[in-house]
């Protein structure tokens, strides 16, 4: 996937955050996000995105807080986010493609394909919250960006000391998509998860389902589709899987 692809997914998912948020209004429950309403899940990604775009158009190399929230709400709010994702979207496409700045998950993307792919998954979730907040279905999340996106939280996020899926003894779980040509071994322990992209090795626990279902899922956006094995690993992804 090259940074032009998440460019483009992050545009139109930015879009329709947006415009599901002003449909559900900001008083709207986002069954995701416990306590939050769709403004709180606006200044969030509005912020989220400013602070990324900084990285990016600074060359900044070294971590940075998030911003303020502002105080604004209704059509002030939405149009304060509409901004700020224009311009996320037109930093990134026209940056520089060597462009040196800090960026926070271990793979081989460069900085800017690593900003791009980020902050379109990252939309991409928020979308659906947003989406959730409306009632309804949201739309779907193309097989190959959700295949993606669990790489991204497996092999990225998870393998961060950060990551709290930890088990006392050595433990085998194996995530596996039935729509593409995508499995997951995921070894967990009292260190950080170790995941291959491969089927080696038997495993205790199995969750498969759609790259759809898997990403929400794992994202904990949605229930785990189907389990085999030792549900309590399962169990254990739920309790303790929130990126922090």
């Amino acid at each position: 996937m090259d940074t032009a692809w998440f460019l483009e997914i992050l545009e139109e998912e930015g879009r329709s955050l947006a415009d599901a948020a002003e449909r559900a209004g900001a008083d709207a429950a986002v069954p995701a996000c416990p306590g939050w309403r769709t403004r709180d899940l606006v200044r969030h990604i509005g912020v989220v995105h400013r602070w990324a775009a900084a990285f990016v158009a600074d060359g900044h190399t070294a971590p940075r807080p998030f911003g303020e929230q502002p105080g604004l709400d209704g059509p002030a709010l939405l149009a304060w986010y509409r901004d700020g994702h224009r311009r996320l979207v037109g930093t990134l496409a026209g940056a520089a493609p060597d462009v040196e700045c800090f960026t926070f998950l271990p793979g081989p993307h460069r900085a800017l394909t690593f900003w791009a792919r980020r902050q379109a998954h990252e939309t991409t979730v928020h979308r659906f919250d947003a989406e959730s907040a409306c009632g309804g279905t949201p739309a779907p999340v193309s097989t190959d960006l959700a295949v993606d996106g669990i790489d991204e939280l497996l092999c990225g996020f998870h393998a961060r000391p950060k990551s709290r899926v930890r088990t006392r003894t050595p433990r085998v779980l194996r995530v596996r998509a039935t729509d593409a040509d995508a499995v997951w071994t995921v070894r967990l322990s009292r260190e950080p998860p170790v995941t291959t992209r491969d089927a080696t090795g038997d495993a205790e626990c199995e969750i498969t389902g759609s790259a759809e279902q898997l990403y929400l899922a794992l994202w904990n956006r949605a229930p785990v589709p189907a389990v085999s094995g030792d549900q309590g690993l399962a169990a254990l992804w739920r309790e303790t899987s929130a990126v922090l």
